[in-house]
């Protein structure tokens, strides 16, 4: 069975470095607006903005779809297994497995967003099997590279990713972490 076919167990809880990464739930939908509704998130992320009620119902039904179809996780970033601070996300894609992370602007500071990479990483290179892990960021998104360079990550010698989202063009840099 290839890994881009299998798929992801229905529920995830990852431990380490102070961080329980879990499952989001029905009663994080009240918390996600203040995490994801923020001008840094609406600028840097795909995440849809505003986001409000509405969107993260929507959030959460695409979490739950894209981890049915093997494509991607999004778990809750916490100290404990309660309050969620932020999210990290692995999605399986041609160009690699790539992670992904969004701390909520009360919670950033704190070393979550390296300790959560990590943490995934650690969970792509033990049950998925990833040689490697992926980050892709924008060379001006300082806290990205930033939390890239924190959590071991290395910029990878390979064409800038350009797009458009939300009406502006980006260039993404890709950055790589190997299995050790």
């Amino acid at each position: 069975m290839s890994s881009a076919t299998s798929s992801f167990p229905e529920r995830i809880e990852l431990s380490g470095e102070g961080l329980v990464l879990r499952d989001w739930t029905e009663a994080d939908l009240a918390a996600m607006p203040e995490l994801f509704d923020h001008p840094d998130i609406a600028y840097w992320t795909p995440i849809v903005s505003p986001f409000d009620a509405a969107a993260a119902r929507a959030r959460l039904d695409r979490d739950r779809q894209l981890r049915a179809e093997g494509t991607a996780v999004l778990l809750a970033i916490t100290v404990d297994g309660g309050a969620p601070l932020g999210e990290v996300m692995l999605r399986r894609a041609p160009e690699g497995t790539e992670l992904g992370y969004a701390v909520g602007p009360a919670h950033r500071g704190q070393g979550l967003a390296a300790r959560a990479v990590r943490v995934i990483a650690a969970y792509a290179f033990e049950e998925l099997g990833a040689e490697q892990v992926i980050l892709e960021l924008e060379a001006e998104n300082a806290a990205s590279v930033a939390v890239a360079t924190k959590a071991g990550f290395r910029l990878l010698d390979v064409p800038l990713i350009s797009g458009e989202e939300k009406g502006r063009p980006y260039a993404l840099q890709t950055w790589g972490l190997a299995r050790s």
